[in-house]
């Protein structure tokens, strides 16, 4: 009898146990626990030097403080093919864990809608974390070529160096060109835009389009002193110390170019984004997303951004992501369009 009872009371007791244990909440592994002793791997779509490295280098200097068990924080750099090649290794490759991130081209993410080469992932299933900056595009022509002005642009051919597919520097002269007339000649072969800088006081092309801060940060004079001439400026609303300088969507002559130039350049409000692998944990997304929105109000980062004359503008990860789902909703005829004039 006492082994019966015993039985019994062991069932009780284990069903009991299990009772409870299934209306407790399922325990997991604490942040702390996670990352601390790790390495953080922040990839680095282009070469060195250039702006993306920079904003890349910058964020890993400082996010690893903000993320539980302040890791130890890598920047890895990851050419090839406008950054499609880290987007595309963040898509597929990486671990969904919340060790990898990856800074890419703000223009990469229209990749897939227009089927670029190279373009193996699904933007609108990446983890979007955040931006740092918005983006001022703008091209420009080294003091010592012909080209002074828009309306010498469609006299006179200026040779432009390009970093890769997937990046402004290459699908925006290419759509500038058919349709508003443009004579941009584009070289490729760079690995960043500091190449291209080089190539420019080297006389081996006459310009770039690129980013504002990727040109003050660099080039701190050139603008001021008039070593090269600002075409012209995209984004959303022109620079405040480009009032004089043609914003590209002016320059549409009718709703339908508007509507192309808009999507084309939808990228500069993306800015510098940062993103992880698809189909993360939604604690591990959550820990990248608040480390990311704490150092964009850290002291250290802040003083260390003015040191690099760049312009914080941040945006968090879900304004990325739902950018991102107005970009993917636009009318296809457009995106057709597009996709045939960057070709």
């Amino acid at each position: 009898m006492a082994g019966k009872f015993g039985w019994i009371a062991s069932s009780i007791g284990l069903t009991f146990v299990f009772c409870f244990a299934g209306s407790m909440p399922v325990h997991t592994q604490s942040p702390g626990e996670t990352f601390a002793g790790k390495n953080i791997s922040v990839i680095i779509g282009f070469g060195a030097g250039g702006g993306y490295d920079m904003w890349g280098r910058l964020v890993a200097r400082h996010i690893g403080k903000h993320l539980p068990g302040k890791p130890n924080t890598i920047a890895q750099n990851m050419p090839g093919a406008g950054s499609y090649v880290a987007a595309s290794h963040i898509y597929g490759a990486a671990p969904k864990d919340g060790t990898v991130l990856a800074i890419i081209a703000r223009d990469a993410a229209l990749g897939p809608l227009s089927s670029a080469p190279g373009a193996r992932f699904d933007a609108t299933k990446l983890s979007w974390i955040g931006t740092p900056t918005k983006e001022h595009n703008v091209c420009i022509a080294y003091h010592t070529v012909a080209v002074k002005s828009v309306a010498d642009l469609r006299e006179k051919q200026l040779i432009l160096g390009d970093t890769g597919p997937g990046t402004g520097t290459r699908s925006y002269p290419k759509v500038l060109n058919d349709l508003l007339g443009f004579k941009f000649k584009l070289v490729g072969g760079f690995q960043s835009s500091a190449d291209v800088f080089l190539a420019m006081e080297r006389g081996e092309v006459d310009g770039i389009c690129e980013s504002l801060d990727s040109v003050m940060n660099r080039r701190p004079d050139w603008i001021s002193s008039k070593k090269v001439t600002v075409l012209l400026q995209a984004g959303a609303a022109p620079h405040r110390d480009l009032k004089d300088v043609p914003n590209v969507l002016d320059l549409a002559r009718n709703s339908d170019e508007r509507q192309v130039l808009e999507f084309l350049y939808a990228g500069q409000e993306i800015g510098r984004p940062f993103v992880a692998p698809p189909d993360m944990p939604a604690d591990r997304l959550k820990m990248l997303r608040d480390a990311f929105n704490a150092t964009m109000k850290d002291a250290d980062f802040v003083a260390d951004a003015k040191r690099n004359k760049f312009e914080l503008e941040p945006e968090d990860g879900e304004h990325l992501a739902a950018l991102i789902k107005k970009i993917y909703a636009t009318p296809k005829p457009i995106i057709d369009r597009v996709t045939e004039l960057i070709k």
